[in-house]
């Protein structure tokens, strides 16, 4: 169960994400200083969807300094592991912790919460 003890990944954002994530910094090119990502509902069984929980996600896993050194460290030991040795970017991840006192560099733009979107829309 999320929050309890036997989940002690729970409260490490580095580690809420799908594992090939991970590996996407390997792919820009170098010098890469800004990252441009959006998410949407690609449909289904309904022609809209109602965009909700935004606050709630920020406010979770956003808010203040969301990086240490424990959590990093953790993350490497698990990924090392998982996805393989040395792919973890630790360095990048330091970068974070010792240039923004371990808040994240965010910009978020997004629609406001409650609004119906035709699915197929980037929010």
């Amino acid at each position: 169960m999320a929050g309890s003890p036997c989940n002690p990944c729970y409260d490490n954002f580095i580690l809420t994400t799908d594992s090939y994530k991970n590996t996407h910094y390997l792919q820009y090119p170098p010098g890469t200083t800004t990252v441009y990502s959006y998410f949407e509902s690609r449909g289904g069984k309904h022609p809209q969807t109602v965009f909700f929980g935004l606050q709630y996600i920020l406010k979770r896993y956003f808010l203040g300094k969301v990086v240490t050194l424990e959590k990093i460290e953790q993350a490497k030991a698990i990924f090392d592991v998982h996805v393989g040795p040395n792919i973890f970017n630790y360095e990048g991840w330091k970068y974070i912790l010792e240039k923004y006192d371990g808040h994240l560099p965010l910009r978020i733009k997004a629609v406001p919460e409650g609004t119906v979107m035709p699915t197929k829309n980037g929010i």
